[in-house]
């Protein structure tokens, strides 16, 4: 297969920028051009909660243009992709913008979440660092990338994700909050130290800031930074020192826009946000053990990019996975759950789903929603014993987990809801307003879920190894090494109605 090319468009904040790429073969890739644009974006929805017409028809001009620049490289159209961040995720006007977009580009718009903003850049930032920092993957590290709408953080232990944060603090609604206060710069200082001293103590709850060696930050203000005062990693990442990161900081923080653009040579529009941006991470660093600030020389349209040409990679899927459940374990302590059960609980689960494939018809992105669902079943105990599930259901429902979409976690916080209890009904609005497809997934899941969690009623992990019979009617699970079943057949009789419902099996515990 020979190479072809492929177009990024990123429609952030303050600018639309562009990555033109060649795809080699297989994984390899180079990228071919950048450009940028200034575009006011973020200053609207920030200031009135829509894009305005005038932005908004900037924006399409912006497009037009490097729609004419892509055809001059011959790149087809289902090779342009567009994607928007902040700015538009927060716009009360973003159907709108997405539906002109493609009826003046003719190309589909995605609008990226949060939490999916954090996975891309994860994958920037680990391709740009590859083997030539071992102690991001032997110690604690921290993620920052800070843009004009939010700041997106991910937490790791030894290489595993902890926690994953996409938090509404961006460096134009810093500007905006400073423009209302007293004085210049002092009192932004002041602002953002207060804010970021709160973050900091809700991230080490988490995990210890204190603890973090490794201090990973991406985004535009930190690669300008990393341009004065940093050196060579690698060809993709740049290193400062952590003394003079914070005194560049020190130095340019009474600075005003046109000392910017005049003493650090760059441009208006990337000047608006330097400053903020550059506090935010100095604020940060300072909570942290870290000696230097490693610095990818890379954005999300790289992480897009990888993705793109990776595809359904096994080696990387089975990778991500495995940070999704790290999160999901490390959501669960922090709400103080039995991980002993959980973690249990879903190695039953999973037995239940490799024996029953044929029956539940589940890909290998839903066996880890199950495990997910698994781990977290009992997180609503923290909140109180009786409805539990009820509690479990809207903590999942409104936290974040390294690598899952929103209508995925919806679909695992309503497992959790029905891991024990009645089996859903008319009445569950979010059931109901889940898509049918979703709903059957969720009934598929909840009745494997009971069943395993039936097999460890006592929390006591006593049955280690199952095996599944099936018989014409019924559904013989085989416990070897264990004796005394009854707790666990009176959790089978009252748990595992829905598997007969929804599979068809009594099922009957040997």
């Amino acid at each position: 297969m020979g190479s072809r090319l492929v177009a990024i468009l990123e429609i952030g904040s303050t600018g639309i920028r562009l990555l033109v790429a060649e795809i080699i073969s297989g994984t390899l890739w180079r990228a071919i051009d950048r450009a940028g644009k200034p575009v006011a974006l973020g200053r609207d929805v920030f200031t009135s909660g829509e894009v305005s017409r005038e932005s908004l028809l900037e924006c399409l001009s912006v497009l037009q243009n490097y729609r004419e620049l892509l055809r001059g490289w011959g790149i087809a159209d289902e090779d342009i992709h567009i994607i928007a961040t902040s700015a538009l995720r927060a716009a009360r006007n973003r159907d709108v913008f997405v539906d002109r977009v493609r009826q003046e580009t003719g190309i589909q718009l995605s609008i990226v979440e949060g939490i999916e903003e954090n996975r891309l850049m994860y994958l920037a930032v680990r391709f740009a660092l590859k083997q030539d920092l071992p102690l991001f993957w032997r110690a604690n590290s921290m993620i920052l990338e800070i843009g004009g709408g939010s700041t997106e953080i991910m937490l790791l232990r030894r290489g595993q994700m902890v926690a994953a944060h996409s938090l509404k603090l961006g460096t134009i609604l810093i500007d905006q909050q400073a423009r209302r206060g007293p004085g210049s710069g002092r009192f932004q200082e002041r602002y953002l130290n207060e804010n970021i001293r709160n973050t900091a103590g809700f991230l080490s709850s988490e995990m210890d800031l204190a603890h973090v060696r490794t201090f990973v930050v991406a985004g535009a203000d930190a690669r300008r930074v990393a341009e004065l005062t940093g050196s060579d990693l690698n060809e993709n990442c740049r290193i400062i020192d952590r003394r003079s990161f914070i005194t560049f900081a020190e130095q340019i923080q009474d600075y005003n826009l046109e000392d910017c653009v005049r003493k650090l040579n760059m441009p208006y529009a990337d000047a608006e946000g330097l400053i903020p941006g550059i506090l935010i991470y100095k604020f940060f660093l300072e909570q942290t053990d870290a000696a230097q600030v490693v610095v990818p020389l890379v954005s999300i349209r790289e992480g897009f990019l990888i993705d793109l040409v990776l595809g359904v990679d096994s080696e990387l899927q089975e990778e991500f996975f495995s940070q999704i459940i790290a999160s999901a374990v490390n959501l669960g302590r922090k709400y103080h759950y039995d991980e002993a059960h959980g973690r249990h609980v879903a190695d039953l689960c999973l037995i239940l789903f490799d024996a029953l494939v044929r029956e539940h018809g589940m890909n290998r992105r839903e066996r880890m929603m199950l495990e997910t669902a698994a781990i977290l079943h009992d997180i609503g105990m923290y909140i109180k014993g009786s409805g539990h599930h009820r509690h479990g259901q809207y903590i999942v429902a409104n936290s974040e987990v390294f690598g899952l979409h929103g209508d995925e976690l919806d679909i695992i916080a309503n497992v959790v809801r029905y891991h024990r209890g009645d089996p859903p009904s008319p009445g569950d609005i979010e059931y109901i307003t889940l898509q049918r497809e979703e709903r059957i997934l969720v009934l598929k899941m909840a009745a494997l879920l009971r069943v395993a969690d039936a097999l460890d009623r006592g929390h006591t992990q006593r049955i280690k190894k199952i095996t599944l019979e099936r018989k014409a009617e019924t559904m013989l699970i085989h416990v070897e090494g264990v004796y005394d079943l009854s707790l666990e057949h009176i959790g089978i009789e009252q748990k595992a109605g829905l598997f007969e419902d929804v599979f068809g099996y009594k099922v009957i515990l040997n």
